[in-house]
């Protein structure tokens, strides 16, 4: 995997480090403060490493839904993002939409992605998040008001995911969960509170959810006839890992 690298930073570079002045041609730069060729290259390099970095590292995009003629595409677990044909998001094109699908060209290559579908991954390790999901490491970084977004996997269905350290089990619609194939009238009918009144929900079981080449089994969830933006993940499984949380990132270590 590619270094991670940061492509901005906030504070000042050490002392007798580089500060090219605007209008500055970086390779004139340093050759008038004395660097040498091979120093020269170097620095020139990293620069480049730190600018384009990113492109060495996998880009998983997920269709979440259609509005209208867009896509609301999830790129690496971000935010869902509504794109127009002929538009791109995060390195992403979309190329044209129709129904519930649409095409997207991905590091010049196109795909045709399906609402529901497992997202597909370019880049570095390649593949559609399949595998036996032995891994016991999941890292989320915030999106969009410092919430965690992430696409998953319930029974093996593709799905979309926000973190809810306050939802007791992972929570989704009755839509959402036809979508995922969920037998939910099958499950425990319970009595939900919601803005609209009392309203009633069922407890299902579900076989197994996965994030990343994470997965586990028997996890709890309740449905809602209401209709919600994104399925929660909640402590059903949150509660299975070790949360530790440094600035806008969220690293939950499996314990069983």
């Amino acid at each position: 995997m590619a270094p991670t690298l940061p492509t901005s930073c906030g504070s000042l570079p050490p002392e007798g480090a580089l500060r090219l002045r605007p209008g500055e041609a970086g390779s004139a730069a340093l050759a008038g403060r004395g660097w040498g060729p091979h120093a020269r290259r170097l620095v020139l390099w990293f620069a480049a490493l730190v600018a384009f970095g990113g492109m060495a590292h996998a880009q998983s995009v997920a269709l979440a839904g259609m509005l209208g003629s867009k896509a609301l595409l999830v790129v690496n677990g971000g935010a869902p993002k509504s794109v127009a044909p002929g538009e791109s998001h995060q390195g992403v094109k979309v190329v044209s939409t129709g129904g519930d699908q649409a095409v997207l060209e991905l590091s010049g290559k196109r795909h045709t992605v399906r609402v529901g579908d497992a997202p597909v991954s370019v880049g570095a390790g390649g593949g559609s998040g399949g595998g036996a999901g032995k891994g016991t490491r999941i890292v989320l970084t915030a999106g969009t008001g410092g919430h965690f977004f992430t696409p998953g996997q319930i029974n093996g269905r593709a799905v979309q995911f926000m973190v809810d350290t306050g939802a007791t089990g992972v929570a989704m619609s009755a839509a959402d969960a036809e979508r995922a194939g969920i037998n939910y009238k099958g499950g425990q009918p319970v009595q939900m509170s919601t803005a609209n009144g009392v309203t009633q929900g069922f407890r299902v079981k579900l076989n197994s959810v996965r994030v990343g080449d994470v997965e586990v089994y028997d996890v709890d969830a309740v449905v809602s006839p209401q209709s919600m933006p994104y399925m929660l993940l909640g402590n059903s499984f949150l509660t299975r890992f070790q949360m530790i949380r440094e600035n806008d990132q969220m690293t939950l270590v499996k314990r069983f």
